[in-house]
């Protein structure tokens, strides 16, 4: 198996430039030319074209690419399998997370998983659920936990959570000493919110629509600590997870605004493309996961929230 060749060619194909690729891989630029030669030869194809400005892959070369990914994967799946014959749990464990899970959720877990399994070297990707959702899929991650939705039929999709979100604001803004708002009340209010492909994000606008409400501006934020932060200095109102304005709140820093007769809530999930079902530090993962989380999905208790 060409497993080096494969592995430059996946990472040049998704980089587009040898020098970066080289870099990347802590080779030398002939040796990462010397490897693509080697597969069109392997393939007698031709798998990029090139040009002083450009670099794209052929149709041959796509048809490699998504194939390389897969044998790469089984192939390190294969080493994995053969270390965990001596019932250690070692090696790498790959984890794409959205953002309010990766910075507020996780860390607790990923501090049991270090200490029940020290020898796991464990690496952290954050971004949105759209992103999460893609780096999965291209097995960039073992596993992901997003917050929104996805419709990708490849994959396996697991709830693990039920989080609950909070229209909050600054302790200054007009809604902020009412006991309960109406939805009259957010009408063309100021909005601070996440980008498109984040999960809080695809929340807040079907909230917008199937409550028609008008929105006075829209400040997009890809960050929920920019987000808390813009509110702090008197912008307008956010939809944030309970997991990241809980501190806030009881610190009394921001306000929650109560919304009559209406609550938030969503589910979070893991997800993982089926060839990682069997991979026992995926598993050990989602056992740990399930541990921390017992019943799957788990109801947020409002009564003890704040």
């Amino acid at each position: 198996m060409y497993y080096d060749e494969l592995k430059t060619f996946v990472t040049l194909a998704e980089v587009k430039n040898f020098t970066k690729t080289a870099e990347i891989l802590l080779m030398s630029q002939p040796s990462v030319s010397l490897h693509i030669k080697n597969l069109e030869k392997e393939f007698q194809t031709k798998l990029f074209v090139r040009s002083p400005k450009f670099l794209q892959i052929t149709p041959t070369g796509e048809i490699l690419y998504e194939r390389a990914k897969q044998m790469i994967t089984i192939y390190e799946q294969t080493k994995q399998d053969i270390l965990e014959h001596h019932h250690s749990i070692k090696g790498e464990l790959k984890i794409g997370a959205s953002f309010s899970i990766g910075e507020y959720i996780l860390p607790s877990l990923l501090f049991e998983i270090q200490n029940d399994y020290p020898e796991l070297e464990i690496h952290v990707v954050i971004g949105n659920t759209e992103e999460i959702v893609q780096s999965v899929r291209l097995y960039q991650v073992d596993i992901g936990l997003i917050e929104g939705q996805t419709n990708e039929k490849e994959l396996s999709v697991h709830s693990f959570m039920e989080d609950e979100l909070f229209i909050v604001s600054s302790n200054n803004h007009e809604l902020a000493n009412k006991d309960e708002v109406t939805m009259a009340d957010l009408q063309n209010q100021a909005w601070v919110t996440r980008e498109v492909g984040s999960g809080t994000r695809e929340y807040l606008n079907h909230f917008f629509r199937s409550n028609g409400l008008k929105v006075k501006s829209l400040l997009t934020i890809s960050s929920s600590q920019g987000i808390k932060e813009t509110l702090i200095n008197g912008m307008g109102l956010s939809l944030l997870s309970r997991s990241v304005i809980e501190r806030d709140v009881q610190q009394g820093i921001l306000s929650i605004i109560k919304l009559k007769n209406q609550s938030f809530n969503r589910t979070l999930s893991y997800v993982f493309s089926p060839v990682m079902q069997s991979k026992k530090n995926v598993k050990t993962f989602i056992s740990a996961l399930n541990k921390k989380w017992p019943n799957e999905i788990k109801s947020t208790n409002k009564s003890r929230m704040f």
